[in-house]
C-alpha cells in the first residue's frame, strides 16, 4: 500500500514544525536579528559605509532572505492559522516593509528597515509578556491621558491669562503655555521658568507648586500604577498557565504509568 500524498505532506509539515519550534532555531534567529541591528547601526556612519558598504548590504540582504524563508516556513506549517497569531502578523508586516522598494516616493521606507529589530519582541517570551501587559493597560491609560489633557489645558488657559504679559516667551499664547507646562510636568528646567515669572509676580509659586502636585506627582503616578497592575496581572496569568501545564504533565505521566502497570499485569496473568 502506497502512502497518500496528504500523509506525505503532513509528515513534511511536522518536520518543518519541529525545526521552527526548536530552541536552537529560535536562538539562531535571535542572533541574526541582533547582527542585523548592528549592521543597520553601522550604516549610519559615512566612514564605515565608505569602507564596508558592500559587505553591510550583502549581510542585510542575506538576513532579509532568511527572514523571508522563515516566514514562508511558518506559513507552510500554520496555513490559515498563520494570521490567527498577532505576533506572526507583526513579523509579516515588518518584513514586508523591508521588501518594498526604497527609492523615489518610498525612500522613507529605507529608514524603517530598523523595525526588523523589533522582531526580538516576538521571539523572546519575556518581551512578549511585557508588551501584552502594556496593551492590557491601554484602556486604563487612555482615561489617564484624558485626565492629563484636561489638567494641562485648564492650566495652560489659566497661565496664559495670569503670566502672558509677564513672560510672553513662556506663556504668551495658548500654544506656548501648553508647551511650557508640558515641560514643567516633566520636571525639566521648571525652577528657571518659575523664577523668571516670580521676579514680577512673587505669588506665582502657588500656581507652579499646585500644578506640579496635580500633574506630576498624582497623574503621572497613576500611569505607573496602571502599568504595574497590568504587569502583575500578566505575571499571575503566566504563573497560572505554567501551573496548569505542570499539572497536565504530571497527569499524563500518571496515566502512562497506569497503562504500563496494566500491561505488566496482563502479560503476567495477574487479575
Amino acid at each position: 500500500m502506497t502512502a497518500s500524498p496528504f500523509a506525505g505532506a503532513q509528515g513534511v509539515r511536522e518536520r518543518v514544525r519541529a525545526l521552527i519550534e526548536d530552541v536552537r532555531f529560535e536562538k539562531g534567529m535571535t542572533a541574526l536579528i541582533v547582527a542585523n541591528a548592528i549592521t543597520l547601526g553601522l550604516e549610519t556612519s559615512p566612514a564605515v559605509v565608505a569602507r564596508l558598504g558592500g559587505v553591510l548590504q550583502a549581510i542585510d540582504r542575506t538576513v532579509l532572505g532568511v527572514f523571508v524563508v522563515e516566514l514562508l516556513l511558518r506559513a507552510f506549517v500554520h496555513r490559515r492559522r498563520f494570521f490567527h497569531d498577532s505576533w506572526r502578523v507583526f513579523d509579516l508586516v515588518v518584513v514586508g516593509i523591508a521588501l518594498m522598494p526604497a527609492s523615489g516616493a518610498f525612500s522613507v521606507l529605507r529608514a524603517l528597515r530598523v523595525l526588523r529589530v523589533l522582531r526580538l519582541v516576538s521571539l523572546v517570551p519575556s518581551m512578549r509578556g511585557v508588551v501584552s501587559a502594556l496593551l492590557t493597560a491601554v484602556p486604563g491609560m487612555a482615561s489617564i491621558v484624558g485626565l492629563m489633557a484636561l489638567v494641562l489645558y485648564v492650566s495652560a488657559v489659566l497661565a496664559t491669562n495670569l503670566f502672558g504679559a509677564i513672560a510672553p516667551e513662556f506663556f504668551g499664547d495658548l500654544g506656548a503655555s501648553l508647551f511650557t507646562l508640558f515641560q514643567v510636568m516633566t520636571v525639566e528646567g521648571w525652577p528657571d521658568i518659575a523664577r523668571s515669572v516670580m521676579a514680577q509676580s512673587p505669588l506665582a509659586w502657588l500656581f507652579f507648586v499646585a500644578y506640579l502636585l496635580i500633574a506630576t506627582f498624582m497623574v503621572l503616578n497613576l500611569f505607573i500604577a496602571v502599568v504595574v497592575n497590568a504587569m502583575q496581572s500578566q505575571v499571575s496569568e503566566d504563573l497560572k498557565g505554567d501551573g496548569e501545564a505542570h499539572t497536565r504533565l504530571i497527569l499524563d505521566e500518571v496515566r502512562a504509568l497506569r497503562r504500563e502497570l496494566e500491561a505488566l499485569r496482563a502479560n503476567s496473568g495477574v487479575v
